[in-house]
């Protein structure tokens, strides 16, 4: 990867040489690894391992969980909050858990749109949720740097599952309680 980056320095017309750029090829494969290490990790895996019996049955929300990924498209970050949502029958999970699984998916190159889907079908299995709403917000560098160019742009995405996609008033609940 590093001489990948170093050829790209010289094509656009840069000297990888010059004392600002010698350790980029470095710095740069290793952002990369990091950006890109959700690969590494499988969101179930991190889910399954902090499931907790309770004995409830009411929504569970966790909001305003920073993300960012990669568009697969153009390889420019995009980045914002995810809003997760369940209802399950006895079980909950270990709150930093969905963050982590969240972030997990949102390490790879990815669309908003599957990541959103993706979220809302690794909660839902583990524990047989009745229910995940899963709302992202998102700007994306792709719309800001290039193309339109349009600096304000916000995409949103939802993906409602079982009961969130069933019961308009649970979906409503959950939407009023995001803020949305």
């Amino acid at each position: 990867m590093q001489q990948w980056i170093r050829d790209i320095l010289i094509h656009v017309g840069e000297n990888p040489d010059r004392e600002g750029l010698v350790e980029t090829p470095s710095r740069v494969a290793k952002v990369y690894e990091h950006i890109l290490g959700g690969y590494k990790f499988d969101p179930d895996e991190i889910l399954r391992k902090a499931i907790f019996t309770e004995h409830v049955n009411h929504m569970v929300i966790v909001r305003d969980i920073e993300i960012y990924s990669l568009c697969e498209h153009h390889m420019l970050p995009f980045f914002g909050k995810v809003h997760i949502g369940y209802i399950s029958i006895n079980k909950v999970y270990g709150v930093s858990k969905l963050a982590r699984a969240a972030d997990a998916l949102a390490r790879r190159l990815q669309v908003q749109e599957r990541l959103t889907q993706q979220i809302a079908n690794a909660i839902m299995g583990p524990i047989a949720a009745d229910g995940v709403g899963v709302v992202v917000e998102a700007k994306h560098m792709c719309m800001m740097m290039r193309g339109v160019e349009k600096q304000n742009s916000m995409m949103t995405t939802s993906a409602m599952l079982g009961c969130f996609r069933d019961d308009a008033k649970t979906r409503a609940e959950f939407l009023r309680l995001i803020g949305k």
